[in-house]
């Protein structure tokens, strides 16, 4: 495995992806500065952290989809290889073209931060094999712009393929836009690219890995990317 971190000016999860990383797959990432117009030879995983790239001026991801590193990310990502964007990331990948949709402002034009419930929807993908398809899994978010969007094609489009990752949940498994952090619609927590080799998503698997600091729900995806290059 070996994972490549892309490091833009206001991003503030990088170590947080680096360390999970390392502690559930034993890799070494290396944190790829914005302005390189190339990735680490081998990289197989690409991970666009949390944070608030340029300080979310325009909106946010708005810039950072254009920075030099960015043509290879595309380039990494049309050639099928992985790439997983948290949060910020997440923006990122929607800004540049490589997940349809937008996030905009929290319903209730408040920023987040707390624990929420999600709920896999397939356990098939190479970010999802560890879990069970259905399950709840407890996983934090930090975010003001997370209320995710697109025009109706694209999302019935989108739930048609079955592309949508996570959806946030009640504990009951029931879905309600009203009881999320942000009004997404659907309840759209993350979503997968068309040949789901890319994913998007709010919440922050990577500050769930470790229990001596709280739950583990977050190292099921950490592990199935390992899993799933192990076995590439």
């Amino acid at each position: 495995m070996k994972p490549a971190v892309i490091l833009f000016p206001g991003s503030n999860r990088e170590q947080d992806a680096v360390r999970a990383l390392r502690l559930v797959s034993g890799a070494k990432p290396q944190v790829v500065w914005h302005a390189e117009h190339e990735l680490p030879k081998g990289t197989d995983l690409v991970v666009l952290p949390g944070g608030f790239s340029y300080g979310d001026y325009l909106r946010c991801g708005a810039i950072a989809a254009r920075a030099n590193i960015m043509e290879a990310v595309r380039a990494h990502a049309a050639r099928g290889g992985l790439v997983l964007g948290i949060c910020n990331g997440f923006q990122i990948l929607c800004e540049a073209g490589l997940l349809p949709g937008v996030l905009v402002r929290n319903a209730r034009l408040r920023f987040v931060c707390r624990e929420v419930l999600l709920r896999v929807e397939r356990a098939d993908t190479p970010f999802t094999k560890a879990y069970r398809k259905g399950e709840l899994i407890r996983i934090p978010v930090a975010h003001g712009e997370g209320n995710y969007t697109a025009d109706e094609a694209t999302i019935a489009r989108i739930e048609g393929e079955g592309r949508v990752a996570f959806r946030y949940a009640r504990p009951d498994s029931r879905i309600d836009e009203t009881d999320g952090p942000n009004g997404a619609i659907n309840g759209i927590a993350g979503i997968y690219s068309e040949k789901f080799n890319v994913l998007g998503m709010m919440p922050h698997p990577e500050n769930y890995i470790e229990p001596e600091i709280g739950p583990t729900d977050g190292r099921g995806l950490f592990e199935s990317l390992a899993g799933a290059l192990k076995a590439a």
